[in-house]
This record gives C-alpha cells, sequence and structure tokens, in this order.
C-alpha cells in the first residue's frame, strides 16, 4: 500500500465500508484517515505541515533536522509540526526515533455537502 487517502468520509460511510470488507469484499487498496469536516482538516493540514508530508512522502525515515532542512525552517517551529502531524496519525516514528510518511502518494478526497452545511 503506497498510497494515504485523507478525506471526509462519514462515521457511517466508513462504518458500511469495514462491514463490507469484513464480509468478503474488497478493502480499499489505500490507507485512509477521514476528518469530520474540510475544516479539521485544514487546521490540521495547513500548509507548512502538507510541505513537511510532501518532502516525506517516499523517501523512507528522516531526522527532525532532515525535514527542516528540506523545508527550509528553523528546527523548533519544524518540531512542532511534526508533532501535530505525529498526534493526527498522518507520520509515524520508528524505533530509532527517525519520521517517516510510510506512502509514496498522499491524496485529498473531500466532499462538499450542501445539505449537511444547512
Amino acid at each position: 500500500m503506497d498510497t494515504l487517502i485523507i478525506g471526509n468520509q462519514s462515521e457511517q460511510d466508513i462504518r458500511r465500508r469495514v462491514i463490507e470488507a469484513w464480509n468478503g469484499g474488497e478493502a480499499e487498496p489505500a490507507a485512509r484517515l477521514d476528518f469530520g469536516s474540510l475544516d479539521d482538516a485544514w487546521k490540521v493540514l495547513s500548509p507548512k505541515r502538507r510541505e513537511i508530508m510532501s518532502v516525506m512522502a517516499g523517501v523512507g525515515p528522516l531526522t527532525l533536522r532532515e525535514i527542516a532542512r528540506r523545508v527550509h525552517r528553523d528546527v523548533r517551529a519544524v518540531h512542532s509540526d511534526v508533532h501535530t502531524l505525529l498526534r493526527s496519525g498522518v507520520i509515524d516514528k520508528t524505533d530509532d526515533d527517525r519520521l517517516v510518511l510510510p506512502y509514496r502518494f498522499v491524496k485529498f478526497d473531500f466532499m462538499l455537502d450542501s445539505q449537511r452545511a444547512a
């Protein structure tokens, strides 16, 4: 699995898909991370954090200093953003304390529902 899909599926849709996969249906060929809304996603996935994700995608484990060097930012500022991405489940920490986005591709899949917004 080399793709992470970040979206806003409802809990009902997520449960339905899990049940279908459990009952012998096909599982999605990608990992998923769903937020309650696009606004919730953008709070976690700010432009600077998306830049971090971009430089990490598909390159394997990196040190915090290496990530900061690749995004041309101060290590302290990157530290804060990396920990937000860790807590949200976007990136992982290896046994040797390196950081990894274990996907080559990140796809954003958000549905804007006018009925939900009303």
